[in-house]
């Protein structure tokens, strides 16, 4: 109910709109001015409550009551003539000062130019509309990458990006309106196989009727046992080319830590006394860079602390120092010749070459991560871990098998969506085979 306050012959009405409680100045005014509008303001939150009448978009509801709930609609501004190309390009730029992780743009402008193609750069998005969006679609699913057909849930990620530049425009005014996706016939999708042990996809491929894209995806659902994890980290041990591989490898498998986390630990992030290090996220928080804390194994430590004790410098964790061999920016040797206008003679060639300054400690890159990783296991058994993932995805499984409490999992491996959780609530065969032998032995 409406009230009134009465100061030196100006009247403060206070009323509640869901559940806040809510002030408007009257002013100087009669004491029965005063009441009158009370009353009429308890009238008209009523039927607000009852949904009788709406406050339009835009207006606060002090304004409402000041009007007695006669207000119109603001206004929006009329967003000027935009094409793709220009909603696309003032998108990247504005979002390049680091307001969206480098791996996310990079996506971004991935999923952006798939969409030029459908529509064209100079197509009008004033006339954006749900036909057009489905031609995308459907001209998408047909199309091929690598020989494997385009899967309807990448497409579904691509115009769930344009969405979030779309709507990023209506707020720019650059486009008006909804983003006109409702309604959009997607084909089917099949669900992701489960997280397997190499053993079960050994004998899935042996069966035989799979296809290479088939076998492909199987490798992508590759967790290791405890026992395969050790026996991996031995092999990597002998064959890794430089002295961070193997320590960041062991990293990898002890604590989940995605390929983007692994690059970003500091030294300092480190702590082996407390047998902990800090996690530096950038996803789980939109427009925040937060952090998780991971304990950190005994195997961990003992790893960490001999790799500490040869760390050649630097603030991060995982590093190269020195030179680097066949590398373009840290090979021993600068000035050789490329291209068409080399010299043709041996001398003529070698004239160009200069010896390099050893360069300082380096951060690694995705690309010098994920290459080393394969290079130290072609030719072995474990030639078929297809990257980082697998190790995250054994970390989480052998979590799960040992009966880690789920919260504790997620507050190690950072945030999963429910689709992904689902996909790691299992156990390793032996347990699960134990399991139901003792309910019908």
């Amino acid at each position: 109910m409406a009230s009134l306050q009465n100061r030196n012959g100006s009247y403060k009405l206070t009323f509640y709109h869901q559940d806040r409680r809510r002030y408007v100045t009257l002013g100087k005014i009669t004491e029965r001015e005063a009441e009158a509008k009370a009353a009429a303001v308890d009238y008209l939150m009523l039927r607000v409550k009852q949904g009788l009448v709406e406050i339009p978009p835009g207006v606060s509801v002090e304004d409402f009551v000041i009007a007695d709930g006669k207000v119109k609609d603001p206004e929006k501004p009329r967003p000027v003539a935009t094409n793709f190309a220009t909603l696309r390009e003032r998108y990247l730029s504005t979002h390049e000062n680091g307001a969206i992780e480098g791996n996310s743009l990079g996506t971004i402008r991935i999923h952006l130019t798939h969409l030029a193609k459908t529509l064209g750069d100079g197509f009008p998005m004033a006339g954006l509309a749900l036909g057009d969006l489905q031609r995308h679609v459907d001209a998408r699913v047909k199309m091929k990458h690598r020989g494997r057909p385009i899967s309807p849930e990448t497409v579904r990620k691509e115009l769930s990006t344009f969405r979030a530049v779309w709507n990023w425009g209506e707020r720019m005014g650059l486009v008006s309106g909804p983003f006109p996706n409702k309604g959009l016939v997607f084909p089917k999708t099949d669900e992701k196989p489960p997280f397997q042990t190499r053993e079960e996809i050994a004998r899935r491929i042996a069966r035989g009727g799979l296809t290479k894209a088939q076998t492909a995806e199987l490798w992508d659902s590759l967790f290791l046992t405890l026992p395969e994890i050790e026996e991996m980290l031995a092999e990597m041990k002998t064959t890794a080319a430089h002295p961070w591989i193997y320590p960041l490898v062991c990293f990898a498998a002890h604590t989940g830590a995605r390929r983007s986390e692994l690059i970003r630990v500091q030294v300092a992030d480190v702590d082996l006394e407390a047998a902990t290090v800090l996690i530096r996220e950038k996803k789980r928080v939109k427009g925040q860079r937060t952090t998780r804390r991971v304990p950190l194994s005994p195997t961990l430590v003992r790893v960490l602390r001999e790799w500490l004790a040869v760390h050649p410098g630097g603030p991060h964790l995982f590093c190269h120092g020195g030179h680097v061999e066949r590398s373009k920016k840290r090979s021993r040797t600068t000035g050789h010749q490329n291209g068409p206008d080399r010299s043709t003679s041996l001398k003529g060639r070698l004239a160009t070459v200069v010896e390099r300054e050893a360069p300082p400690p380096a951060e690694l890159t995705r690309d010098e991560v994920s290459d080393h990783l394969k290079r130290s296991l072609a030719g072995s058994k474990w030639e078929v871990i297809r990257g980082y993932h697998v190790l995250r995805h054994s970390f989480i499984s052998n979590c799960a098998a040992k009966g880690v409490d789920q919260r504790l999992i997620e507050a190690w491996a950072g945030h999963m969506t429910p689709e992904t959780s689902r996909r790691y609530r299992h156990l390793i065969p032996s347990t699960e085979a134990q399991a139901i032998a003792s309910v019908f032995s």
